[in-house]
């Protein structure tokens, strides 16, 4: 029987225990017990884009992520301490938890079956629209498709010469540093503040765009008409006195 189904996975770096946030959590009493709830809960977020959720209206809750984690409730609640101070975890606006660069930590696997598909779509092999007619094998589910097209950024960074750089809160923003130039020339005063809105909301909307700098020239170009003063149709013709 073939195996049909989506996997998840971490790529950690050779020196992650080495970075100073886990060397400094697991110096800590219970620190290698709080290392493996957090490698836990990096696992748990993997298929919401690094946000700790039952579902897409269901968070984690600190009772919850005891329970999935197999671990005390008190224990649980000291180490999310610890994580927050030391910008392992963060909490979005809507209360959920974060895990801070996860977008450096995903990965994904699939079938045979699958990864084929994937290299069709890579190459546009399957540019053609799909009638009604089409099989319902060859339809992907809407999160396997966002999952495919983060692979597909991230090669793109890649075929660019390796020169992209994360930028943004959640190091999820990705320029060249020609495209960092061209922003700064562009939006001198305001480059800085579109990279961190655009952190943010693709970190709590788990959306991804193809070009980042596209994207914030898009949303910096519509602000700017918003903001500008609207144009006035003025009448320039002479008319004559009026005959009393």
């Amino acid at each position: 029987m073939s195996d049909n189904r989506k996997y998840y996975y971490l790529k950690l770096k050779e020196n992650y225990f080495d970075d100073d946030s886990i060397v400094l959590l697991e110096s800590m009493q219970d620190g290698v017990l709080y290392s493996n709830i957090l490698l836990k809960l990096y696992l748990k977020s993997l298929k919401h884009g690094g946000r700790l959720q039952l579902d897409e209206d269901i968070p984690y809750t600190a009772q919850m992520i005891a329970t999935i984690t197999r671990q005390q409730i008190g224990t649980v609640e000291r180490a999310l301490q610890i994580f927050l101070k030391l910008g392992l975890v963060e909490v979005l606006d809507s209360g959920t938890f974060y895990m801070s660069n996860i977008e450096l930590l995903i990965g994904q696997s699939s079938t045979e079956a699958e990864r084929k598909r994937a290299a069709r779509l890579q190459n546009k092999a399957l540019s053609a629209p799909r009638t009604n007619g089409g099989h319902l094998s060859d339809i992907r589910p809407p999160e396997i498709e966002i999952e495919l097209e983060k692979e597909i950024e991230i090669k793109r960074e890649i075929e660019k010469g390796r020169s992209a750089r994360a930028y943004g809160r959640y190091q999820n923003v990705f320029l060249t540093d020609e495209e960092l130039a061209d922003l700064q020339a562009s939006f001198p005063t305001v480059w800085g503040q579109y990279i961190e809105k655009l952190s943010e909301y693709m970190a709590s909307t788990g959306k991804r765009y193809q070009s980042h700098a596209a994207t914030i020239r898009r949303w910096a170009g519509e602000d700017a008409k918003k903001a500008a003063p609207p144009t006035r149709n003025r009448d320039y013709s002479v008319k004559e006195d009026e005959t009393v």
